[in-house]
């Protein structure tokens, strides 16, 4: 018989804090957070702030998601599906409020096409080519992937319309027109209402997987995922009034687009923990779980944390109107074919990841030379 090491509740809240706990990567990230704090309010230079802040986030977004996660199997079925849907992105929407308070709006914008795009460019590339090394393929259910792609596809068709309804009857991507405050409106709650229907489906024929970790044989106390949730989401929401603080001076001092702080930044810094565990999936080659994290984030972004931040927009007083750039609308339309095609035959290679970063970087660059 096996026996276990004795654990106490300190060990186990530990396994929250960095994301697991023998992961010696994300143990010492769990330092940045401290020194984040320190530079925050000892140091005057507003970049360094900005990135001390920006990777402080990165290993509470860990653990958020690791309390969600394990929160989530306690709560059962619908209670844990219906958690995950509302918490999976949960560090962006935090950092978007934020920036939305302080009226960053183009840059809000920035951050929700730049997840789309990163996550089914550079995070599943990056992924099928971690997966497929050493392997001749891996396969996938295609009908499954075909259902989320389509979601996503009429999710984009609703981010894109605002924008090509204001160049058809104004000329020019205005932010001043009522009938586009009522268009974003509108939209936005169609797009709720979609996402509350394909979660109850999702729900209803058990299609909310969760990455689990298999050689976790021991139980924790019950609070401990609650009081972890708590405490990452106070300390996130800190270092993003933090972050956000620091974006003007940032840009400027770098010489760097609002653009390209929102789709590449802030959307890197806010995926990044679930950009692991696709790769890590990838890499156990459970691809059908790898292409659910990042294909079921873009569509969260899209059809949950979009409208939810036009509401909250209004409501600040700083109204963002879902009206995109022909550049991002470029990038997210171009995203969502080329994942098509590469997901079109039920199976990846490792080539096919490295054209989809191919496809990413290229994207990048086009964002990185976007005027300041």
């Amino acid at each position: 018989m096996k026996h276990l090491p004795p654990t106490n509740p300190s060990s186990k809240f530990l396994r929250y804090l960095p994301l697991r706990t023998g992961n010696l990567g994300l143990d010492f990230g769990l330092i940045l957070v401290p020194v984040a704090f320190i530079v925050g309010h000892t140091s005057s230079s507003a970049v360094l702030t900005f990135v001390a802040s920006a990777l402080g986030i990165i290993p509470l977004a860990a653990s958020l998601g690791k309390a969600t996660e394990d929160l989530s199997s306690k709560l059962g079925e619908k209670l844990g599906g219906l958690l995950n849907a509302t918490m999976g992105n949960a560090t962006e929407l935090i950092i978007a409020f934020f920036a939305l308070r302080e009226g960053h709006q183009a840059v809000v914008k920035a951050s929700l096409s730049g997840s789309i795009i990163g996550n089914v460019l550079l995070v599943l590339g990056t992924s099928v080519w971690v997966g497929g090394a050493g392997r001749q393929k891996q396969t996938f259910d295609r009908r499954t992937v075909s259902a989320s792609v389509t979601m996503l596809f009429i999710a984009v068709i609703a981010l894109v319309m605002p924008a090509v309804y204001a160049l058809s009857f104004h000329g020019h991507l205005t932010t001043s027109s009522p009938a586009l405050d009522r268009f974003s409106i509108t939209t936005g709650a169609i797009l709720i209402v979609l996402y509350a229907f394909g979660l109850l489906f999702q729900i209803k024929n058990g299609e909310v997987p969760v990455a689990t970790e298999e050689d976790d044989a021991t139980t924790e106390p019950s609070w401990l995922p609650t009081l972890s949730l708590l405490l990452a989401t106070v300390l996130i929401a800190l270092l993003s009034e933090m972050l956000v603080d620091q974006i003007s001076a940032a840009q400027h001092a770098l010489g760097l687009s609002s653009m390209f702080v929102g789709v590449v930044v802030v959307a890197t810094v806010g995926n990044a923990a679930e950009h692991s565990t696709a790769i890590l999936m990838a890499y156990k080659n459970k691809m059908d779980l790898c292409l659910s994290i990042c294909i079921g984030s873009s569509v969260q972004i899209a059809l949950f944390v979009a409208p939810v931040l036009v509401f909250a927009s209004y409501l600040l007083g700083n109204p963002m109107q879902l009206v995109f750039s022909p550049l991002e609308i470029a990038g997210i339309a171009l995203a969502i074919i080329t994942l098509q095609m590469i997901v079109n035959d039920g199976e990846t290679v490792w080539f096919e990841g490295a054209e989809l970063i191919a496809a990413y970087l290229i994207l990048g660059t086009a964002f990185y030379l976007v005027p300041e």
